[in-house]
């Protein structure tokens, strides 16, 4: 990577007048003060249908892509929807996602959408299963679960199906023709709009950055369909399942319940799995964030009886095994590893032998002078410098909640005297520009200014999160003419741009 800068937004995090953030005028908007900020990334977090608790890392798929992104006014430009569907499905705008709302209301809409469809978007839609053989086997998932009443695949009362036997498979699949249809449907407008985004952030010089969660969900497409790359029993059910054991975030660890990996089965067929993975996400995004990448050199195993995560046991990972794949496959990739949580000597090896950046969190450095997250101790300019992650409060939010000798150190290091005036974010945010981390990314909130209220996720809380968003006009070209001074500052200013003021330009600001 290039000595650059970028910012940290979610998807369902941008404004809208539909009550989740989507792929239409408003991610263009953004990328556009991205662009006017000198900033040379947007990172955003897995773009998958969201699972348990609403959760983008908690997927029925690693490959589909979420139908509450897809943008209705898009939709309603190509004669899908009217106006007066339109204005049903506007809400009040807030700072939070209603998802109870929008589970109500959207699959009703998009359904109406597919109504209309004419016969060359059908043919699209079979062209594009074509191309992407994975939509037979996620859009065949989500009929059966419709069928049955949203149950579970490993609940299905077939169970020649639940077995993915191949008879059961196309008799379901002939069946529910007309559900296989829209669900594949759904998929090829998603991933049109997405494609048409992603070369217009493309072309104003952006990169996007995307997560790859190191795990699926055991009720996913890619479970039911794949059993034999995990570890599961013969009626689909797990013996042990992921997790992380107590840690900074949670003191009775993280019990994540996905199903683990076989991988010594992965590692006879080449990981054949993976590359298709990484390929799919490659489409996606320009540099892929490999969440949890300690679980490669070992993880936390834990009895699937368990009630938390403070019961396991470590076990080995397939490390360069897999990594060695993947990144001779994909050259043309920028990985990044999410080196965070309880890391080991052989978990610092297997990124530098990997040659991935890892992440240097800033909020994780002021409890001590060597801390490798301060600055002056990052021994290689190859990593990523965050204020904080997702799963991090704002930086704000951060220096309110930490203790007392914490906050005094911050303050100490970064030189602020008045950290209660809104100065702490501003410092943290300055001190990551200035380190010498090839990439910085902040969270778009620490830019505002917001505490606590503007946190994304609380690890280890099973509901309540994944709802921040941000306000139309929150972003002002003020602000973006500040976040590029301070880019330019440390050199980190967009190389398709000149650094100082941002000119305008011919640039359709509503397509």
């Amino acid at each position: 990577m290039k000595r650059s800068a970028g910012i940290l937004l979610p998807i369902f995090s941008l404004p809208s007048a539909y009550g989740i953030g989507s792929l239409g005028a408003e991610a263009r908007a953004f990328a556009n003060f991205l662009h006017d900020a000198g900033q040379a990334w947007w990172q955003i977090l897995p773009v998958g249908p969201a699972g348990a608790g609403d959760s983008p890392y908690a997927s029925e798929s690693t490959f589909a892509g979420n139908p509450y992104f897809i943008d209705l006014e898009l939709l309603a430009k190509d004669g899908l929807l009217t106006d007066e569907e339109l204005a049903s499905a506007r809400v009040p705008e807030g700072d939070r996602v209603d998802y109870a709302a929008i589970h109500e209301s959207r699959g009703e809409l998009l359904r109406k959408a597919f109504q209309r469809v004419s016969g060359e978007t059908a043919e699209a839609a079979r062209a594009f299963t074509e191309r992407n053989p994975w939509v037979r086997e996620y859009a065949l998932y989500r009929a059966v679960k419709k069928h049955f009443n949203n149950a579970a695949w490993f609940d299905w009362p077939d169970a020649a199906l639940r077995r993915h036997e191949p008879a059961a498979v196309e008799h379901w699949r002939a069946e529910l023709a007309e559900e296989v249809a829209f669900q594949t449907c759904v998929q090829h407008w998603f991933f049109t709009q997405w494609e048409d985004l992603k070369s217009y952030i493309n072309g104003l010089g952006l990169g996007l950055i995307g997560d790859l969660p190191i795990y699926v969900s055991l009720d996913s497409a890619d479970v039911w369909s794949e059993r034999r790359e995990f570890l599961l029993d013969e009626e689909g059910r797990p013996s042990k399942v992921a997790g992380v054991p107590p840690d900074y975030f949670s003191e009775d660890g993280q019990l994540w319940g996905n199903p683990l990996y076989d991988w010594d089965a992965m590692r006879a067929n080449g990981f054949g799995w993976w590359i298709r993975r990484v390929e799919g996400a490659s489409r996606l995004f320009d540099a892929i964030r490999i969440d949890h990448f300690r679980g490669l050199e070992s993880y936390w195993a834990v009895p699937a009886e368990s009630d938390t995560a403070k019961v396991g046991a470590w076990e080995k990972g397939p490390g360069m095994d897999l990594l060695g794949v993947l990144t001779g496959w994909f050259p043309q990739v920028t990985l990044i590893a999410e080196d965070l949580g309880i890391l080991t000597d052989g978990v610092h090896a297997l990124r530098e032998a990997s040659g991935l950046p890892g992440m240097k969190v800033l909020e994780f450095a002021f409890d001590r002078p060597d801390n490798a997250y301060l600055p002056h101790n990052y021994a290689s300019p190859r990593c990523v410098c965050y204020t904080g992650t997702h799963d991090n409060d704002t930086a704000a939010g951060w220096y309110s909640q930490a203790g007392e000798q914490e906050r005094a150190f911050a303050a100490q290091y970064l030189g602020v005297e008045d950290p209660d005036a809104g100065k702490m974010e501003k410092a943290l945010l300055r001190a990551g520009q200035g380190s010498v981390a090839e990439l910085f990314v902040a969270q778009m909130q620490d830019y505002l200014g917001l505490g606590s209220e503007g946190r994304l996720n609380v690890p280890g809380v099973g509901s309540g999160n994944w709802r921040w968003r941000m306000r139309s006009g929150q972003a002002p070209a003020e602000l973006a003419r500040d976040i590029r001074s301070l880019t330019a500052l440390y050199g980190r200013c967009n190389p398709a741009e000149e650094p100082g003021k941002p000119e305008e330009d011919e640039r359709d600001r509503e397509d």
